[in-house]
């Protein structure tokens, strides 16, 4: 397993798509609890440290994409890895093929009731072989968990993708994980099913290829501009950090998998 790396105050997995795919698939063959993928991105180096139950189920998970182009070029700079970026919204199908030829079965849960039943249908229809154990919208009130948490465990799914957005996916799991018995991987997808449901339009291939989706989803959204002000802020300290280093030397490495 490739070391994991510090990217300032949050953490990044140095895997190319083919090893990210290699790990689910230890996950799904040999593992005997629920494992946590994430995402890693510029925004997550905010908001992770700022709340203590995030930042430990974050540091426990078990795979840590390099999402956003941010953390890569970071990672670059920092550790010298040259990684390409691996977002959650794309790693979501390389897990669906993973599941059809290996006959497992995934259970969604999240999103609004329409959002949720049209990207489930469309998922269907992508993979036909896809075996789809059960789905659930985001709105299942507190009080009606424990009834969640025995559908799917009685779906039988090993595979559990949470759009609930971030943070709340994250402590979902940290706070249901124990209760999942036949669930081997866990991936938190925040809005991508609104995306696979065609009710947001991701970047065309253009914008995505050059790594400047985040563009184009600013532009769409200005509203973004809120999250995304702290893309800059972000370069800033990373250049601070990577200054730092060659005067004083590299950062150790430090993080963990639960």
């Amino acid at each position: 397993m490739n070391e994991r790396l510090p990217i300032l105050n949050i953490w990044v997995d140095p895997v190319s798509r083919e090893e990210a795919k290699a790990r689910v698939c230890g996950f799904l063959e040999q593992g005997t609890r629920p494992h946590a993928i994430f995402a890693a991105n510029p925004e997550k180096n905010f908001s992770v440290p700022a709340d203590a139950e995030l930042y430990d189920c974050y540091r426990q998970a078990d795979l840590l994409l390099p999402d956003g182009i941010g953390v890569v070029l970071a990672a670059r700079l920092l550790h010298g890895a040259r990684l390409q970026r691996l977002p959650g919204s794309e790693f979501i199908f390389d897990i669906c093929r993973l599941a059809e030829n290996g006959c497992h079965s995934i259970f969604v849960y999240g999103a609004r009731e329409e959002v949720s039943r049209n990207s489930v249908a469309r998922l269907q229809q992508r993979y036909p072989g896809l075996r789809i154990a059960g789905r659930a919208n985001g709105f299942v009130p507190q009080e009606e968990m424990p009834r969640l948490i025995e559908q799917i465990n009685t779906s039988g799914a090993s595979i559990l993708f949470l759009a609930l957005g971030s943070p709340r996916q994250e402590k979902w799991f940290a706070a249901h994980k124990n209760a999942l018995t036949t669930v081997r991987v866990v991936q938190g997808i925040g809005g991508t099913l609104d995306t696979i449901a065609g009710t947001v339009q991701r970047a065309p291939e253009f914008w995505c290829r050059h790594n400047l989706e985040w563009f184009y989803r600013l532009a769409k959204e200005p509203k973004r501009i809120k999250r995304q002000k702290v893309l800059p802020v972000f370069a800033l300290l990373v250049l601070k950090r990577w200054l730092g280093m060659r005067l004083s030397g590299p950062v150790s490495r430090s993080g963990g998998t639960g």
